[in-house]
């Protein structure tokens, strides 16, 4: 088959699905040719993306600005026009259609109901699940990402989910049957897993104490830094025990709380806000960590956990559907809500040299078992069993 890949723009700041679909296109890239399928790439970074495909057979082509941030704009408002009858083609749909497009791969967030097959992926649906957290409720949102899921993950021919909770999540709020799911979990981001020296000197670049514990999320309220700062008063007031905490990510509108809160506890020596970070920094501030603390209510998969794994720092993550799935016995998993819970497993990881080095190597281990090549070779297996069908009917 012929099939249009579909890139959107995303910034380093959007945090995993930035890290996502930049793994996946070079995979995809580097193992093409592996496949019968021919691939064509529809992005706005035209430009930056041709001279990666020189030797490649993956091909590329761009929209005219103003008709790409059209269709960006419609889709992120949740393609608030809804179509009651049939539809015009979009100017999508036109470009796809005359360079013999057969079928649509959404790589990433951004996406758009088509009259062509298509597959999409699907980070969360956390909407469903946790209504209440303002960044998918307060806006307008929530009937934003409600109307455009109930539409396109209805008409989509297969959905990608990263585990079998996410599956069960689609089934159940879409009502999507079950053999058009296929579940390839999220990879483990190439940075980590093959990474560069990073910033040498980064505990003084960003006047840091060693031994801390990292959070990399950005400031969002389901991602719970107010219950690790309970946690770590817990520790400071119960134990005796003052561990540092080094948080890093763009601010969602959180962090001017969450200063107030580190205030109020008396965390202010402990507590270190260092805001977005390059790769570079990000790569050591894992190495040189206690641990990773990923206490976020928002499942069913996150990246940080893994980038950890790669990077030999240990992890206490969120006991959330689909963490268990994800990371297995190779995290120790904690109750998102219960601070003192969280607090247990940073003392128990603070004083267990041997439970930190098992963490460690259990870690290494999962880290190497699913990446970008896995993902992009599932992908290509889910398109040949489509192609025959696709045979059924003309370009």
């Amino acid at each position: 088959m012929k099939v249009g890949v579909f890139v959107e723009e995303g910034l380093p700041q959007t945090g995993g699905g930035y890290t996502i679909q930049g793994d996946l296109f070079q995979a995809l890239v580097e193992h093409a040719q592996e496949t019968n399928h021919e691939f064509v790439v529809f992005s706005r970074k035209h430009t930056e993306i041709a001279p990666l495909l020189k030797d490649s057979p993956v091909k590329t082509m761009s929209f005219p600005g103003t008709l790409t941030q059209r269709l960006f704009s419609n889709v992120s408002r949740g393609i608030k026009a809804r179509r009651k009858h049939r539809k015009r083609q979009t100017r999508f749909e036109e470009v796809a259609a005359a360079n013999d497009i057969e079928f649509i791969w959404f790589v990433g967030a951004e996406a758009m109901q088509v009259d062509l097959p298509y597959m999409a992926i699907v980070w969360d649906l956390q909407h469903r699940l946790q209504p209440w957290f303002p960044e998918v409720s307060v806006g307008g949102s929530w009937a934003h990402r409600e109307n455009f899921y109930s539409e396109f993950l209805r008409r989509a021919t297969f959905i990608i989910a990263g585990t079998t909770a996410g599956a069960e999540e689609i089934k159940r709020f879409y009502q999507v049957p079950p053999e058009r799911i296929q579940i390839l979990p999220h990879p483990t981001p190439t940075f980590a897993l093959y990474p560069t020296d990073g910033t040498p000197d980064v505990l003084k670049k960003f006047s840091l104490p060693p031994n801390y514990l990292f959070y990399p999320a950005q400031f969002w309220a389901h991602k719970n830094h107010s219950t690790l700062l309970s946690a770590l008063e817990i520790l400071k007031k119960e134990n005796s025990l003052e561990v540092p905490l080094v948080l890093v990510g763009s601010d969602k509108g959180n962090r001017e709380y969450l200063t107030r809160l580190v205030r109020q506890m008396d965390l202010t020596e402990q507590v270190h806000f260092v805001g977005f970070v390059a790769q570079e920094d990000l790569l050591q501030l894992y190495r040189h960590a206690l641990a990773l603390t990923y206490v976020s209510y928002f499942g069913p998969e996150n990246l940080p956990p893994l980038e950890a794994f790669a990077l030999g720092c240990p992890v206490i993550a969120a006991a959330v559907s689909g963490s268990e799935e994800q990371l297995g016995n190779s995290a120790l998993l904690v109750n998102p809500k219960d601070a003192h819970a969280i607090a247990r497993a940073i003392a128990e990881l603070h004083q267990n040299a041997d439970l930190r080095a098992t963490l460690i190597a259990k870690g290494k281990t999962k880290a190497t078992s699913w990446t970008a090549t896995h993902f992009v070779r599932g992908v290509f297996s889910i398109l040949d069993s489509f192609e025959v069908v696709r045979r059924c009917w003309d370009k």
